[in-house]
């Protein structure tokens, strides 16, 4: 039962992300914002990893865990925050990001002799269909200034979380998912820190809402729904778990709606409803061997 309702645990702390970085980048710059993120986070690891006794991986498993932190963290959250602060509506940011499960469809079935089944294929694009619902009205550019870098942004963040998905499940499966962080986190401080430096300013306007924004995102995402995501790819097949994705921009549009008055509009929730049934498509039967992949 637990297993079953971890996917919508996940989706619901993983959408509020978007609520904490709306308060947060407020008052930094992204780079910046994520680089104390990260720093926090390190902190709250390397406690967790004493306190719990867990294994710091070493050597290779040190080395696949910096690869897919690097991916996951770096590439995804730089790519969607510097997208959304040069202008891009966040709801059309998680519609770009959203369409992760068909990209890693592609990929399996280009490494792979399996393939997707035709139902499946069915639940993909009515997935696609339910996104598009929901943040069609989001669609106001805020700065329309860097418009294509805001895209290659937001496909870099595409990119990052789709090859990090499938990069965890075929390299760090054996690994301490606390240790596993810790490396990931780090690597993607590596990331923030030399755009902060020499790109931002690195000024923080220090606020209770800055301080909350930053809390909720550690606490909340960055240890409770990250670690559900890696247990999720540990346990479960990465279309499975890229078929979650689909409900995160619904989840943000009711979250937003809940926290922030926005309206949820029977065409959202139509687009909810339709997003919840591409999850069940997509994940019911197909369970892809990522061991049986050769990456030339």
């Amino acid at each position: 039962m637990l297993t079953k309702v971890i996917p919508f645990l996940f989706v619901i702390l993983w959408s509020s992300g978007f609520i904490g970085a709306q308060y947060g980048l407020q008052f930094a710059e992204a780079a910046t914002f994520l680089f104390i993120r990260m720093s926090v986070n390190i902190i709250i690891f390397i406690s967790l990893l004493y306190y719990l006794k867990s294994v710091l991986p070493r050597g290779r498993y040190a080395f696949h865990s910096i690869i897919s932190g690097f991916l996951i963290h770096g590439l995804y959250l730089g790519g969607t925050y510097q997208a959304i602060a040069l202008g891009m509506p966040s709801g059309l940011c998680a519609l770009i990001v959203g369409v992760q499960p068909i990209l890693t469809a592609a990929i399996l079935i280009s490494f792979q002799k399996q393939r997707l089944l035709f139902i499946q294929w069915i639940g993909l694009s009515i997935g696609f269909i339910g996104i598009s619902l929901v943040v069609q009205d989001n669609m106001n550019w805020v700065n329309i200034e860097h418009k294509y870098m805001a895209y290659g942004f937001a496909i870099i963040a595409l990119f990052g979380i789709t090859l990090g998905t499938l990069y965890q499940k075929r390299y760090c499966k054996n690994t301490d998912l606390i240790g596993c962080t810790v490396w990931q986190y780090i690597a993607a401080l590596l990331v923030f820190l030399p755009v902060a430096l020499f790109k931002e300013n690195m000024a923080v306007t220090w606020s209770i809402q800055f301080v909350f924004g930053v809390m909720w995102l550690v606490l909340i995402v960055s240890v409770a729904a990250v670690l559900l995501l890696l247990y999720m790819i540990k346990q479960g097949s990465s279309s499975s778990v890229a078929s979650i994705f689909y409900l995160v921009p619904p989840m943000t549009a009711l979250q937003a709606w809940i926290v922030f008055n926005e309206q949820f509009s029977i065409q959202e929730a139509i687009g909810f409803t339709l997003a919840a049934m591409a999850v069940y498509l997509v994940s019911r039967k197909y369970t892809p061997n990522l061991s049986k992949i050769k990456i030339k």
